[in-house]
């Protein structure tokens, strides 16, 4: 003779978080998996950039009007 049973609405209680617990693992290791690939994708474009470094002329420099003259207060 049992002391205690488990009823319907414990074991949907039960079932209910455990499949909130699963799916919850699983996404966090989706992000994390998602997470690396961009930082590998991150890495590899600053090792472009590092192969690439280059010197680039600089434009040709305009010309600058003067300014007028701010009051200042005394």
């Amino acid at each position: 003779m049992p002391l205690m049973t488990i009823t319907k609405p414990g074991l949907v209680a039960i079932g209910c978080a455990v499949a909130l617990l699963w799916t919850c693992l699983l996404a966090e290791r989706g992000l994390m998996r998602h997470a690396m690939s961009e930082r590998a994708a991150v890495m590899r474009g600053f090792e472009q950039m590092r192969r690439e470094k280059r010197n680039r002329p600089v434009s040709a420099p305009g010309i600058r009007f003067p300014r007028p003259a701010r009051p200042i207060a005394a």
